[in-house]
C-alpha cells in the first residue's frame, strides 16, 4: 500500500466581520432586538433571520407569567473592570519571552479573560462587576511558548489558566478569590489544522481551533470532523477535550473520546505526547486520558490528532409529531437497541416546541389552519400535550433512506405524524439562534440558563418531572413573581440511555438578588436530579459551579485519587484555577484557591 500522502491546508484566519460581543453570547452582528410591536433576529448569518416575530412576546409571557414590556427595562450599567495586583515585572518578563504583541494587559481583554457564558458571570457584567480577572494574556504560539509561560509563572508565583473559545458554563474561569498573579493562557494563536491524511482520515489540529474554522477547513478537502456541539461556533478543540463534550451529532461521529486518537498536553514538568499515533494500542497507563475533563487543572492541550470522515453523500432532515412526551420517550427508548442510528435525534416537550415557534416567522394563515386541523382532526392530537423530535440523517443517500422509512415505521407505532424535513432542519438549526435570546431578555427581567444530565432509560420521565416539581416548588417559596419557565428536551441518546437538557427561567424584578436566587432554583432542579438517577453532568463539565456535589457522585477514595495526581503533576499548583475543588460545607461559600 503506497504510504499516505499528507494534505497541509492553507492557514486559519478570523474573517473581519467575525467580532463577537463583549458582554453576551454571539456574533456582534447577531441578536434579538425588539422592533415596533414585534421581537426581531436581526443577522446576515442565520437562515430565516430578519423577520418579525409576533409569537416571542406573548410566549414569555405564558412562560413566565408576567406581561412582556418592551418599555420596562434593567439598564446595563458600564463596564467594569477589577484591579489586579501589580504585575508589572510579570508583564516585562513574559514580553521578553513571547514578544509584545503576544501579551497584553488591556483592561477590557483581561476583562474578557476572566469570564464565561454562566449566567450568573453575563448578569454580572451587565449589572455589576466581577471581582477578579486576570492580570496578563498571552498567545502562545508553539509548546516551547507555553513551557516557557510556565516556568516564568512558576517563578513567579502567579497562577495560569488555559482559556479556549469562552463558551464555559460551568464558572471554569471564574477568578474569585485568587491572591496571586494570574496570567490566562490564550491558545487563539494555536488555532491550525497542521494536515490532513486522506488515507488514514486522521487530522492533527491545534487545541485552539474553533469548531466552525475546524468544519470549513477540512470540507475544503472534502472531510469533517462532525463533532458538532450546541457552542460549535466558538468553542475550540481544546476546550472540548478539556470538558470531555459530546456534540448534535454524537450517533454517526461519536463524542469527544471517541474523536481524539492522540492528544499532546505540556505541563510544568514537560511535553505529554506518544511517537506514533495508531488506531488502538496497549502501552500501559495511559496519561494522556487525563487531559479528558481536566478543565485546566494539570496542564494545557495543544493539539489532537482525531478521526475525520469523508463528507456525507446526503444530509436529511425529518420531524415526528408524538401524542406526548411519554410517546416520545418510549420511541426513543426502542429506537436506541439499532445498531445505525440518524445522526442526531433530539425530542423536546411541549413548553420547549412551543418555544422553538416562537422563535420562528409565522406561516401563512392557511397553511398553519391545514397543519392544525391535521394535527388535531385528523390525528387528534393535543397541541397543549404534543411532543416533537427532530432527526438528522447523514451518509450514503441509499442507507439513509432505508433508515428514514425504518424510523417513520417505528414512529408510528408510538403514535407520531411526520413534520416533514423542513421543520426537521428549521428545528435543529434554530439552536444557533436560540443561544441568544437569554441575553437579550436579561434587560427585560428574565433571567435563565440551561444545564444537563445523563439518564439511564427507565428514569428520564421521573428526572424531567422531579426537575420541574422541584423548580415550582423551591419558586413559590421564594415568592418570586410569575412562575418559572422549565423544559427538557432529549438531546443524544445511547444504548443505556440519554443526555437530558433543561433550560430554566424566571421573572425577576422585585428579587434582592436574582443571581442569588437562580442559583437556589438551579440547586434544588440539581439535587432533584442526582436524588432521581441522573448525573451531575454530561458534557458541560464541573467547574466551580458543580463541584459541591462530586461527594454526591464520588466516593473519598475516588475524590483523593484526583487531588494526589493533580499534586503530583502539578506540585506547586501553577494550575490553581480552582475547578472540581469541593467547597467547603456552606453552600453560600465558594472556594476558589
Amino acid at each position: 500500500m503506497a504510504a499516505s500522502t499528507r494534505i497541509v491546508p492553507a492557514p486559519i484566519t478570523e474573517p473581519a466581520g467575525d467580532r463577537q460581543s463583549l458582554r453576551a453570547w454571539g456574533f456582534e452582528d447577531s441578536g434579538f432586538l425588539v422592533h415596533g410591536d414585534a421581537v426581531r433576529f436581526e443577522s446576515a448569518r442565520y437562515p430565516g433571520a430578519g423577520a418579525d416575530l409576533p409569537l416571542f412576546a406573548p410566549f414569555v409571557e405564558t412562560a413566565i407569567g408576567v406581561p412582556f414590556d418592551a418599555q420596562d427595562r434593567n439598564e446595563p450599567g458600564p463596564v467594569r473592570v477589577p484591579d489586579g495586583p501589580n504585575v508589572g515585572g510579570l508583564l516585562a518578563t513574559l514580553e521578553q519571552a513571547l514578544g509584545k504583541d503576544a501579551v497584553s494587559a488591556v483592561p477590557e481583554v483581561r476583562l474578557r479573560h476572566g469570564h464565561g457564558h454562566h449566567l450568573e458571570e453575563i448578569f454580572h457584567l451587565l449589572y455589576g462587576r466581577l471581582e477578579r480577572v486576570p492580570d496578563v494574556v498571552v498567545w502562545p504560539l508553539d509548546d516551547a511558548q507555553v513551557l516557557a509561560v510556565l516556568g516564568i509563572a512558576r517563578e513567579a508565583g502567579a497562577i495560569v489558566i488555559p482559556f479556549g473559545g469562552g463558551t464555559t458554563v460551568s464558572l471554569s474561569l471564574d477568578c474569585t478569590g485568587q491572591n496571586q498573579p494570574i496570567i490566562s493562557l490564550d491558545l487563539g494563536r494555536m488555532n491550525q489544522v497542521r494536515w490532513i491524511d486522506p488515507v488514514t482520515r486522521t487530522a492533527c489540529i491545534e487545541a485552539g481551533a474553533v469548531g466552525r474554522h475546524i468544519e470549513q477547513t477540512l470540507a475544503r478537502h472534502g472531510f469533517t470532523l462532525g463533532h458538532e456541539p450546541d457552542s460549535v461556533e466558538f468553542s475550540t478543540l481544546g476546550g472540548w477535550i478539556a470538558t470531555n463534550a459530546s456534540g448534535m451529532k454524537k450517533n454517526r461521529y461519536g463524542n469527544i473520546e471517541d474523536v481524539v486518537l492522540d492528544v499532546t498536553v505540556v505541563g510544568t514538568d514537560g511535553i505529554v505526547e506518544h511517537q506514533v499515533t495508531v488506531p488502538r494500542s496497549s502501552h500501559g497507563v495511559d496519561v494522556r486520558r487525563l487531559a479528558f475533563g481536566s478543565e485546566g487543572l494539570i496542564g494545557v492541550i495543544t493539539r489532537a490528532v482525531v478521526k475525520i470522515h469523508r463528507l456525507p453523500e446526503v444530509t436529511r432532515y425529518g420531524s415526528l409529531v408524538f401524542p406526548d412526551w411519554a410517546h416520545g420517550v418510549a420511541f426513543l427508548t426502542e429506537m436506541s437497541e439499532w445498531q445505525t442510528l440518524p445522526a442526531s435525534v433530539r425530542l423536546v416537550d411541549n413548553l420547549q416546541f412551543r418555544f422553538g415557534q416562537a422563535c420562528k416567522p409565522p406561516s401563512s394563515g392557511l397553511v398553519q389552519s391545514l397543519q392544525k386541523f391535521f394535527l388535531t382532526r385528523i390525528k387528534g392530537i393535543d397541541l397543549s400535550r404534543m411532543a416533537a423530535a427532530t432527526l438528522v440523517y447523514e451518509g450514503s443517500a441509499r442507507q439513509q433512506q432505508e433508515l428514514e422509512a425504518r424510523v417513520l415505521e417505528l414512529a408510528r407505532r408510538y403514535g407520531a405524524v411526520s413534520g416533514g424535513p423542513n421543520a426537521g432542519q428549521a428545528g435543529y438549526r434554530l439552536t444557533f439562534g436560540i443561544a441568544y435570546i437569554r441575553d437579550f431578555l436579561l434587560p427585560y427581567w428574565t433571567i435563565g440558563d440551561s444545564f444537563e444530565t445523563s439518564v439511564p432509560w427507565g428514569k428520564v420521565d421521573a428526572v424531567v418531572e422531579a426537575v420541574k416539581v422541584a423548580v415550582r416548588s423551591a419558586h413559590a417559596a421564594l415568592g418570586l413573581s410569575g412562575h418559572p419557565f422549565v423544559t427538557a428536551r432529549v438531546s443524544q441518546i445511547y444504548q443505556t440511555g440519554a443526555c437530558v437538557y433543561f433550560y430554566l427561567g424566571f421573572h425577576y424584578k422585585g428579587a434582592k438578588d436574582p443571581v442569588l436566587a437562580f442559583r437556589q432554583l438551579e440547586h434544588v432542579a440539581r439535587q432533584a436530579i442526582l436524588d432521581a438517577g441522573g448525573s451531575l453532568s454530561h458534557h458541560h463539565g464541573i467547574g466551580k459551579i458543580r463541584a459541591p456535589y462530586l461527594p454526591q457522585i464520588k466516593s473519598a477514595s475516588a475524590l483523593r485519587w484526583v487531588a494526589r495526581v493533580k499534586d503530583a503533576l502539578d506540585p506547586e499548583h501553577v494550575f490553581a484555577s480552582g475547578n472540581q475543588v469541593v467547597p467547603p460545607p456552606n453552600p453560600e461559600e465558594r472556594s476558589s484557591s
